[in-house]
């Protein structure tokens, strides 16, 4: 396959950066991964948002306007042969001397990787409680970052069924998300998913199906809840930018309804939007 890095389309094979990138030393870089379908990026200013916002926390200092970036991804279907495509947009701090930095990076190294895309399919999923608990964010927020540590070990516990997903609990025993997943469930018809606050990465899609869940005035509840709300519910499902939502069939002993409308209006939702939307501003009526 074929990637952009740092302005040139490159063969995988000849890819190279710097063993001086605090991307790599320090684990100072973040990434979006988002899915190109029919040529378009779906939701790629809520990515870029997100990113450019975390990497002024990171003190790394990087902007790109949506041309330019559809520019890049327009070179990289075209040397891959793509029309559909799995990209994940890097962005590290780059080369800078031994030492914990206390300035800001200006030679940041972006590199967008790119594969085809996993054909939709209709997909059920088990979610298992996981053993280890979810890390606190290192700074006020989680960031899509490099520092994946917490999710690789989960990983390792859960195993590599691609018909399960796990799912982390804090430290106090409350529901957090998947290991690469958001998590929602449902009961009595209410919707609930857990709190920024518990540590999660704020997904693009969850909050897409939540801007949905608000526009079709379907009552959520956001908050702070125990395993036991999420193996009394009614059904359940999580999600992430490339399999966008996935109802679970299970969580430990608790089986859940997975024909709920709700859930298919939802994934009929993202085929309807996904080769037009840039932001979940639109379903307002906002522009970008």
């Amino acid at each position: 396959m074929f990637i952009y890095l740092n302005g040139k389309i490159v063969d995988q094979a000849e890819a190279n950066i710097s063993a001086f990138d605090h991307g790599y030393m320090y684990g100072l870089g973040l990434f979006e991964t988002f899915r190109v379908e029919g040529g378009h990026p779906f939701l790629l200013d809520d990515h870029f948002r997100r990113l450019h916002a975390g990497l002024q926390t990171l003190a790394i200092e990087w902007r790109m306007e949506r041309e330019e970036a559809l520019t890049i991804l327009s070179n990289l279907l075209r040397a891959n042969q793509l029309n559909n495509a799995y990209v994940r947009w890097n962005v590290s701090a780059g080369p800078a001397e031994i030492g914990l930095p206390t300035g800001r990076y200006e030679q940041p190294t972006v590199i967008v990787y790119m594969k085809p895309l996993p054909p939709v399919k209709a997909q059920l999923k088990d979610a298992v409680l996981l053993q280890i608990k979810r890390n606190t964010p290192e700074g006020e927020v989680r960031l899509k970052s490099h520092h994946y540590l917490n999710n690789v070990l989960a990983k390792r516990e859960l195993g590599d069924s691609p018909d399960q997903e796990g799912i982390f609990l804090t430290e106090e025993g409350l529901v957090a998300e998947g290991v690469v997943s958001n998590v929602f469930w449902i009961k009595k018809g209410v919707v609930y998913t857990p709190a920024l606050q518990t540590g999660i990465l704020d997904g693009i899609t969850r909050q897409f199906v939540l801007a949905l869940l608000e526009q079709w005035r379907i009552p959520v509840e956001v908050g702070y809840y125990k395993a036991e709300a999420l193996l009394e519910a009614d059904a359940a499902f999580v999600t992430n930018s490339i399999q966008e939502v996935v109802p679970l069939r299970s969580c430990g002993q608790q089986t859940y309804q997975t024909d709920l409308p709700l859930i298919r209006k939802l994934s009929d939702a993202f085929q309807h939007y996904r080769q037009r939307l840039w932001s979940r501003d639109e379903l307002n009526g906002g522009s970008t």
